[in-house]
């Protein structure tokens, strides 16, 4: 039988501090990514022996030191996309030897995972202030009013397949700034696409020529979008994403669209 991942004493601890808090073993696991059945061991020996770490056993002694551990998570808090061989060569003019594998055991021990890196809109602080706000605004909605928005966003499809893969050493949901990549709408090179989308189903597909500005995107809404919600035979249908760009202009060109549909 192969060996199982040993937790870190730190994610023992907040385990037990969450059962203290009075979370079941499901909810628990759901939240810290692990399993019901560890996280009901876990809490089991706490109740028996007091304690959370795994009591001694015989074995041959982990080869990397406290300090080496601390280094070594310490450069990939900084440098989330920092390599195993970076980390082996570090800790080998630390006067340490140790294998890939060795290094990838203590940061799951510590709950990380290698993950590709996400790619995110390239937000300003405007930006981000703004959807905070809209989530903040709308955060109480009933599911009845977002079945009427009708949605829309772009995606580019690279022609010779995914650009280079990056990888990064991140908690499960740990989705910092540094953990990501920011990307740039309506890039040259590449085929862009536009589509619609509500509750109801998708609407149409649209290949976007050139470089996207107010007019294209009313000329879009004008030829895709009410075309799609009367497909979709949507009622009262807001717009759920309005582009920074012409913000104003394309809701005067939604309303008259709107208007149509009566």
């Amino acid at each position: 039988m192969a060996k199982t991942r040993e937790l870190c004493k730190d994610i023992r601890d907040k385990i037990v501090g969450l059962h203290k808090a009075g979370m079941g073993y499901r909810t628990i696991g759901k939240q810290l990514g692990e399993k019901a059945t560890t996280v009901g061991a876990i809490i089991r020996k706490w109740k028996k022996f007091k304690m959370t770490v795994n009591l001694p056993q015989s074995g041959a002694p982990c080869k990397i030191s406290p300090r080496g551990a601390s280094m070594i998570m310490r450069k990939v808090r900084d440098q989330p996309r920092t390599t195993r061989q970076d980390l082996v060569n570090d800790l080998k003019r630390a006067g340490t030897t140790v294998s890939k594998k060795t290094i990838s055991n203590k940061l799951h021990c510590h709950g990380l995972k290698s993950c590709s890196v996400h790619k995110v809109p390239l937000l300003k602080p405007a930006h981000v202030q703004a959807r905070l706000k809209f989530a903040n605004d709308h955060l109480d909605d009933p599911e009845e009013e977002w079945e009427k928005v009708m949605w829309s966003d772009e995606t580019k499809i690279e022609l010779f397949g995914l650009n280079s893969t990056r990888r990064v050493w991140r908690k499960k949901d740990e989705y910092n700034p540094k953990n990501t990549v920011p990307t740039v709408k309506h890039g040259g090179g590449n085929i862009i696409l536009w589509v619609c989308f509500s509750a109801k189903g998708t609407g149409r597909l649209h290949r976007i020529e050139g470089r996207m500005d107010g007019a294209m995107y009313h000329e879009i809404l004008a030829n895709n979008l009410l075309p799609s919600v009367r497909a979709l035979k949507m009622q009262n249908t807001q717009p759920g994403k309005l582009r920074s760009g012409s913000v104003r202009s394309i809701s005067r060109s939604w309303s008259g669209l709107a208007s149509l549909q009566t």
